[in-house]
């Protein structure tokens, strides 16, 4: 059997497409096609379903993927482990996280590790999709909120803090909200996602529970960098973590306001997790990211 088909199906059941598993190994989609039908001709067995706009796995497949993809990520644990034979971390480091938090927060730190480990190759996929990270392959995922129940090793990485910022020149134009009524009468810049548009939740000094307020303004957008470039531009007021606004509110290109107030976009508290599962948080590479990542963080996240 064609060790290499077997990874080609894996990426294809994973995205769901021929394209996408044929720009992963740098192949032509007809050269993909090929060898996924030669796989179904060892096995005996029609593995995918081919739509027009979709590749879906057939019962058989489903369980054929679960039991490759457990002995293909094995094979390549082996594989590192005998081309690096010393304790240095090397290898691909496959990581995942929203793409804000993956561009601001996590790139520099990782541009740091790969400097002091020049053996470990890093691929980072950015994305706001919830995704399933054993399914991908990712070694560490990001995950931003709730999790979800599952057999995932969770770590707790830091707080969502959220704070409310301006450009001076918007703040001296139409002044500084004193209370979060007063935000009615602002132009207020709101992310609008796959949950629809952003709500603001305040809760006041003293008390246990958040108010919604319906804020309003001239911009949405489902990327919170654009959102950013607008406040800086002095647009309107916006609703971040810190960890997306650190540097802004350090150079005091934006300035904090509602300082008094603890603001939220949803009811309740949220994290920030770090996701992987038992076995890769054995391999040298992986636990020395966490480790490197935990003791960047410690006591408090760089960003607040």
């Amino acid at each position: 059997m064609d060790l290499n088909a077997l990874r080609v199906f894996e990426r294809v059941a994973a995205t769901g497409s021929f394209t996408a598993a044929a720009h992963h190994f740098h192949r032509a989609v007809s050269s993909v096609s090929r060898q996924i039908r030669g796989l179904e001709e060892s096995v005996g067995q029609v593995l995918l379903y081919r739509h027009t706009r979709a590749v879906t796995l057939t019962e058989a497949g489903a369980r054929y993927y679960e039991e490759i993809r457990e002995i293909l990520e094995r094979l390549d644990q082996a594989t590192e482990a005998l081309a690096f034979p010393n304790t240095e971390p090397s290898g691909t480091l496959r990581l995942n996280a929203p793409v804000a938090f993956g561009q601001r927060q996590i790139m520099p730190l990782l541009h740091q590790f790969q400097c002091q480990h020049p053996g470990i190759t890093a691929e980072l996929q950015l994305s706001d999709q919830v995704v399933d990270p054993v399914r991908e392959g990712h070694d560490i995922t990001f995950r931003v909120g709730d999790l979800a129940d599952s057999t995932l090793i969770a770590r707790r990485l830091a707080p969502m803090n959220y704070v409310v910022a301006a450009a001076p020149s918007y703040l001296a134009t139409y002044g500084e909200p004193a209370t979060p009524d007063e935000l009615l009468n602002h132009n207020c810049l709101l992310y609008h996602g796959e949950l629809g548009r952003q709500r603001w939740y305040f809760q006041a000094p003293e008390q246990n529970r958040s108010t919604a307020y319906e804020v309003n303004g001239n911009l949405y957008s489902n990327d919170a960098i654009t959102l950013l470039q607008a406040a800086l531009l002095g647009q309107g007021l916006v609703m971040f973590p810190t960890w997306l606004v650190a540097d802004e509110l350090r150079n005091k290109s934006l300035i904090a306001v509602l300082k008094l107030w603890e603001g939220e976009v949803m009811p309740g508290r949220r994290d920030i997790h770090v996701l992987t599962t038992e076995r890769r948080l054995k391999t040298p590479k992986v636990s020395a990211f966490l480790d490197y990542l935990f003791a960047s963080i410690s006591p408090k996240p760089p960003w607040d």
